[in-house]
């Protein structure tokens, strides 16, 4: 059951897990299964969104992201610091504090994704003057993409064919590292520091180019605020280069905000997002110019690898992105141009959990689906292992599980059987 295809970052350490259902019940994809008193994942339909990494009560699910010492596989080194990063410290009051910090770490050099979020607004755009996609859909968060790859195939000519801003990151930074001290590329390391399990699944997926890793901010906290207790005014060698635009991205609805159209909708919530896909599914979102769903709660702010309290770092964001206004003057702040290469390819489904690779054979066993799914009672209690009626069905056709997994079922088999224990001694 634990088959994977593609790379994951959310994994299950079974020696913690006591089988408590928390996580069967959360999971927005419906991917956790509970047999024998342990948790299993179904990676075919995991997008590594973490709510499981967040809820569990025991620590058995966790997100497996790179060390810092990692970096040191490469000779030359750069930083990729999400946004978000910024958000975990309450008393720095602006992100050069940040950057100089992670130059003490070991890194060569810092480039923000804040600055390619920049770019990647610029070609979004472009985008929504040329594409007659409606809504275009945001491609930023990697755990929304792979949910419309899984479960909203149809809705995939309308997410945005761009470069995700950590991507286009890790490209910039190579590309002017490369040129500015005269090293082939091959030699530069790119980390992305990450606030989800989601990004770093997309990085180790084999489809990320220019970014060779991710470190969770969780991870790195605790040196990051040593070297801040220690910092002078001397260290501080590196500026900000990004606009309050693209340090905005790490709240929900920072992409909306920097495309100027009213026609938005910002969904966070990898629950509420899925709820706004159905909606657009069906038709009822076409008068949309521009959808951003972000799966963590407030935006990637909010993202299970963050260290600081999603709604505190919210208002530390907050107070950052209006500090960065105040000190911008907008009639002189032009956008980035337009990047060509921020463009690629449009997006694929994904290979999912297949009832059989027979027509024929997949229509019998949706019918027998159908069948056992009506003789439930509906309750969705998950005491069967799996998180709903309809789920378990699935599973006793596909031979993961059985009728008697039921609780309810058992019951019934088991009154029957004792009322015929009765008649039988009657008879005696």
């Amino acid at each position: 059951m634990d088959k994977q295809k593609i790379y994951h970052s959310v994994k299950l350490e079974k020696d913690k897990c006591v089988g408590c259902t928390t996580c069967l019940k959360r999971c927005p994809m419906e991917c956790i299964r509970v047999r024998n008193g342990k948790a299993s994942i179904l990676y075919e339909l995991c997008i590594d969104c973490g709510v499981c990494v967040r809820i569990c009560p025991y620590n058995a699910k966790v997100a497996q992201t790179d060390p810092i010492n990692a970096i040191f596989r490469y000779k030359h080194r750069i930083a990729l610091p999400a946004p978000t990063l910024y958000a975990q410290f309450r008393n720095v009051a602006s992100a050069d504090r940040v950057l100089n910090a992670l130059l003490a770490l070991g890194f060569n050099d810092v480039f923000e994704v804040a600055r390619a979020a920049d770019y990647v607004s610029a070609a979004v755009r472009k985008l929504l003057e040329t594409t007659t996609a409606r809504p275009l859909i945001s491609s930023a968060c990697p755990a929304v993409v792979a949910l419309i790859q899984v479960r909203f195939p149809e809705l995939l000519p309308n997410v945005a064919n761009v470069l995700s801003p950590k991507e286009l990151a890790g490209k910039m930074a190579k590309e002017e590292y490369s040129k500015k001290h005269g090293v082939p590329m091959e030699e530069i390391g790119a980390f992305f520091i990450t606030p989800c399990p989601a990004k770093m699944a997309s990085i180790h997926s084999g489809k990320s180019r220019y970014v060779d890793g991710a470190i969770a901010i969780q991870d790195i906290y605790g040196l990051l605020a040593s070297q801040l207790r220690q910092q002078t005014a001397e260290d501080l060698v590196k500026k900000p280069d990004a606009s309050w635009h693209g340090v905005n991205w790490a709240s929900g609805g920072g992409e909306c905000a920097s495309l100027n159209n009213s026609s938005t909708l910002s969904v966070d919530g990898i629950h509420n997002v899925i709820y706004a896909l159905e909606e657009i599914e069906n038709g009822k979102l076409d008068d949309l110019v521009f959808f951003e769903g972000s799966a963590c709660e407030g935006g990637c702010v909010g993202g299970p690898l963050t260290f600081e309290n999603a709604f505190v770092a919210q208002n530390t964001m907050r107070k950052l992105v209006e500090h960065m206004r105040e000190e911008t003057d907008e009639s002189a702040y032009e956008p980035p141009p337009v990047r060509e290469d921020v463009f690629k390819q449009p997006w694929e489904p994904r290979d999912t959990l297949k009832l059989s690779n027979d027509i024929s054979e997949a229509i019998a066993m949706m019918d027998r689906i159908d069948e056992l799914t009506k003789t439930f009672k509906g309750l969705d209690c998950g005491s069967c292992g799996s998180p709903t009626c309809r789920t378990l069905a699935e599973d006793i056709v596909l031979g993961y599980a059985k009728e008697m997994d039921c609780v309810f079922k058992l019951k019934e088999k088991v009154g029957q059987l004792a009322r015929q224990m009765a008649d039988l001694t009657n008879l005696r």
